[in-house]
């Protein structure tokens, strides 16, 4: 009976049409059970994207691994939950190759075979993956490329001073009232950045988190267009006087 840990992710970009991690670890443990293999546990990345950039539960499986030499390998779900970068999905199986573990997946054939049509196989998936990834973010920058053009929010943090609701901005009339002191502080009163932060740090004024006033904050503040009626996204511009507040 071959001991293996499993390993689920779900992006939240593609969580929707993916559907949750607990349909991933529910396929496992058929998987696992129909072939007669001893599933230890499961690691978990619920709602990151697939780089290998805050990662903690591949950290927690690796390190795992390295702990528990008794493991045979990892029991994936299909090879775009371990990456869909076809580069990263290499240099993971080449990791657990050098670890002496095998990998394998609910969905497709034995990954870490050394027999050439199955690592060419692995290696056409992983590219199909890629395209589809690609594909997925052309239609998503379109649309916000089309949603700038007519002035609409097209996405990412709302600046200080607005909200969003229904997918487009409005002024907060309360935030919306600092945003303006710090133009005055800056035009009138010829205060620095820093000596803006401090002071609204100094008079108990939150930030949009409700942490500390920084430099950089003030000068994202002063540096952004929206708050002249503009919005801009990439080479995109155009003019939303309704949301202008200087």
């Amino acid at each position: 009976m071959k001991k293996l840990i499993g390993y689920c992710r779900v992006s939240t970009d593609n969580q929707k049409e993916e559907g949750t991690i607990e349909i991933q670890e529910h396929a496992l443990r058929e998987h696992a059970e129909a072939k007669g293999y001893n599933l230890v546990t499961i690691f978990r990345d619920n709602g990151v994207s697939g780089g290998l950039e805050n990662r903690p539960g591949l950290v927690e499986l690796f390190s795992y691994l390295e702990s528990n030499k008794e493991t045979d390998g990892v029991l994936i779900y299909k090879l775009d939950r371990l990456a869909r970068d076809l580069y990263i999905q290499e240099h993971l199986i080449k990791k657990l190759e050098l670890l002496q573990r095998s990998i394998l997946s609910v969905q497709e054939p034995n990954l870490d075979s050394n027999d050439p049509m199955r690592k060419a196989f692995r290696q056409f998936m992983g590219i199909v993956s890629e395209l589809e990834k690609a594909f997925i973010t052309m239609r998503l920058s379109g649309g916000r490329f089309n949603k700038a053009r007519k002035g609409g929010f097209a996405g990412g943090s709302v600046p200080f001073g607005y909200s969003s609701e229904d997918k487009s901005l409005k002024i907060d009339d309360v935030a919306i009232k600092v945003v303006r002191e710090i133009f005055h502080l800056k035009r009138y009163n010829r205060m620095g950045l820093r000596e803006i932060a401090r002071h609204l740090n100094e008079n108990n004024v939150p930030t949009a988190r409700g942490g500390k006033w920084h430099a950089g904050t003030v000068r994202y503040i002063l540096k952004n267009e929206l708050y002249k009626g503009r919005v801009i996204y990439k080479e995109v511009s155009s003019d939303r006087q309704d949301l202008r507040i200087i």
